[in-house]
């Protein structure tokens, strides 16, 4: 498979349709934790009590006051962050549909992509692939947490020894779930683009898998760095402006003053609220260009490009 004309394509695809940065945020919206929660309170300083515990703790112990007075804002932010993850993971399923079909579309020469048609076109394919990330998640959630029973079972029975036993067992876990996301990526291409269903899907997926181990393999691992650096430049932004922030606020708190500024938290706050919105068309953007890659690859590797056909020499007509 030609890898510099899987990635070179997948860029152009999404530069010429950028109504798919969309469907990237959309997806972006399953794929990491990004949330932001705003908080008030009656000013930007809040006076210590006197007494020998630091002032972070002082403040600690008021908001747990605060709280065990103010259970039912507790049960209202639970609730709301249940919603947004609900409709996180209905948008994002509808992203990665989206993706796939117009990147599909795309690759076979359209020249343009409407939102309402990918969204409407993507509808039919929800439940089923909303179903299978939702029963392999919950397979593999279940994995896991059996493993950790047992592993802190054994190693609470061989006084702590068992646990070096359970290193490897780790690194097969590891392996085990990073084989698995690649199988479930191509699962979820074939049931878009062959239109199969749940259980097909998984079947295709892993047969396409097991013959093309190579190039899976290869592009997983270009992508996988693409995504690392991109992920990393994003999120060095956040870290410059949270980092001095939390530092100086730490400083203030363990200091001798008798009152906690906020400006420095506060500010950076601010400064992070106006960069998410440039984050997340950013996210979009990269997100659109994965998926755009990986389905280009299934569509590489499944659908190879015809020969050119070679026409039969005509015999010249015989003489009369």
């Amino acid at each position: 498979m030609d890898f510099g004309e899987v990635l070179g394509r997948a860029w152009k695809i999404i530069w010429k349709h950028k109504i798919l940065w969309i469907f990237g945020i959309f997806a972006g919206c399953a794929r990491g934790g990004g949330g932001g929660g705003g908080g008030g309170n009656s000013g930007s300083r809040i006076t210590a009590p006197s007494g020998n515990l630091p002032q972070f703790q002082q403040f600690s112990t008021q908001f747990s006051d605060w709280i065990g007075s103010h259970l039912w804002v507790v049960a209202l932010f639970i609730i709301v962050i249940l919603l947004i993850v609900i409709v996180a993971l209905l948008l994002g399923t509808i992203g990665r549909i989206g993706l796939i079909k117009g990147t599909l579309k795309a690759d076979a020469g359209a020249e343009h992509l409407g939102f309402m048609e990918l969204w409407d076109e993507s509808l039919p394919f929800f439940w089923r692939i909303f179903l299978l990330s939702l029963l392999v998640g919950l397979a593999a959630f279940i994995v896991v947490i059996l493993l950790v029973g047992v592993g802190i079972g054994f190693t609470a029975l061989t006084l702590g020894l068992g646990l070096l036993c359970l290193i490897p067992l780790i690194c097969v876990l590891a392996v085990a779930l990073w084989f698995l996301g690649i199988v479930v990526q191509q699962a979820e291409l074939a049931i878009v683009i062959e239109n199969l269903g749940i259980m097909d899907g998984l079947h295709r997926g892993w047969d396409v898998f097991q013959r093309n181990i190579g190039p899976m393999l290869i592009m997983w691992l270009i992508l996988g760095v693409i995504g690392v650096v991109v992920g990393v430049a994003l999120a060095i932004p956040i870290l410059i402006i949270l980092v001095p922030a939390a530092i100086t606020f730490a400083a203030a708190a363990n200091s001798e003053a008798t009152r906690l500024s906020y400006t420095p938290l506060v500010l950076a706050l601010v400064c992070c609220a106006a960069y998410f919105p440039f984050l997340l068309v950013l996210n979009g953007i990269l997100m659109a260009y994965l998926q755009s890659a990986w389905t280009l690859t299934f569509l590489r590797l499944t659908k190879p490009k015809d020969k050119p056909v070679v026409e039969s020499p005509v015999p010249p007509a015989p003489n009369a």
